[in-house]
């Protein structure tokens, strides 16, 4: 049996417009301007949530770049019907890359519904502003609704939150701050790993692209293979991540004790609420006289934010939620590669993750 083609025809006059000139009459089944009914938009907004790229170009026999087009369409129809910022109080702010090149998005989410309420281009107090703004339009006295602000201590977003949000609670997520102690303890590997090399852990092994390659070998070696066994969580350690460690103990004394300090500070966020807070002066006693500079350095910075992690302690918040929401715009962002622009990439995430995504047109 044959395939049959049905072409549907309507008109759409074009009119004197007193404030736009000559134009093309609005009409019931197409937006404004597109050059696809309401029914087709709809349908491709649906396939965008639901499956690849490819299969939504070849199904529906449009250009990626169309695509977004009528994603961007469909989400400012969505937008414009709907309140996301409607019962806001407890977000958390975070940023992602969706682009090489420093190319960010920060992402606003709500902590009692789990969706992306915000996103926009950019990484800068600007950008949180601007979200404050939107905000603050969508309804009198919603920033001071505000209750509860997660971050991950970035002074871009900490300034703009005390300035708009004066009353709300301000949380350091656990996660960001374990990284910070992440970091230092890694600056103790890399400077013990320079060392062995200096004093002659290395030899020569072949040629590569035109000069001697230099092989660290011993302690050398072996520091640079410890970086896993550093940064897992204890209960996660394989046996023989567990012998690399004995090892470093018995071997490197100073980084060892760095060790010990990281995952002292990731004691802490396991504490009770009443008893974080003394534990975690200890913890800044501890790192301040352990010299090691970047430890040294790193309970300054822990000082100025103490307030900030103990109210994630006491309040049990943290960007958990986001990195999971970050997750999932990553993935977004490989099914949304090809777009020249952020914004179709954003109105994909908005209808995916925002708590409205399109329904198949015709059904209920």
């Amino acid at each position: 049996m044959g395939t049959t083609q049905v072409f549907l025809e309507a008109d759409a006059p074009r009119v004197n417009c007193p404030a736009h000139g000559p134009t093309v009459r609005q009409v019931s089944w197409a937006r404004h301007g597109a050059g696809h009914t309401r029914s087709f938009d709809q349908q491709v907004a649906w396939l965008a949530t639901q499956c690849s790229k490819r299969a939504i170009t070849e199904l529906m026999r449009i250009a990626w770049r169309t695509v977004g087009a009528i994603i961007t369409r469909v989400w400012a129809d969505t937008a414009a019907g709907v309140d996301a910022f409607a019962g806001l109080q407890r977000i958390g702010i975070d940023e992602i890359s969706y682009k090489r090149r420093h190319k960010y998005l920060t992402v606003v989410v709500d902590h009692d519904s789990g969706r992306l309420v915000w996103a926009s281009p950019d990484r800068e107090r600007a950008t949180v502003h601007a979200f404050f703004d939107a905000l603050e339009t969508s309804g009198e006295g919603r920033c001071a609704q505000i209750t509860h602000v997660s971050a991950d201590g970035a002074e871009w977003i900490a300034d703009v939150v005390s300035k708009r949000c004066p009353n709300a609670i301000r949380c350091a997520d656990p996660f960001h701050v374990v990284g910070w102690a992440t970091e230092a303890l890694d600056a103790v590997r890399r400077e013990a790993w320079n060392n062995a090399r200096r004093e002659g852990h290395t030899r020569n092994h072949g040629w590569a692209h035109g000069r001697r390659a230099t092989v660290a070998t011993g302690p050398a070696q072996a520091l640079r293979r410890a970086r896993y066994a550093l940064w897992k969580n204890p209960e996660n350690l394989t046996d023989r991540q567990r012998v690399k460690l004995e090892w470093i103990a018995k071997t490197d004394p100073r980084l060892y004790r760095a060790y010990l300090l990281k995952e002292g500070l990731r004691t802490v966020f396991k504490l009770p609420a009443d008893q974080a807070g003394e534990a975690l002066d200890s913890w800044v006693a501890w790192a301040r006289r352990c010299r090691i500079e970047s430890f040294v350095t790193l309970q300054r910075r822990i000082v100025g934010h103490r307030a900030q992690i103990l109210a994630s302690i006491a309040h049990g918040l943290s960007n958990g939620l986001i990195e999971s929401v970050n997750t999932k715009i990553r993935l977004i962002t490989r099914i949304a590669f090809g777009f020249a622009h952020p914004g179709p990439l954003i109105a994909l995430a908005m209808l995916t993750l925002g708590g409205h995504r399109p329904a198949l047109p015709g059904r209920q």
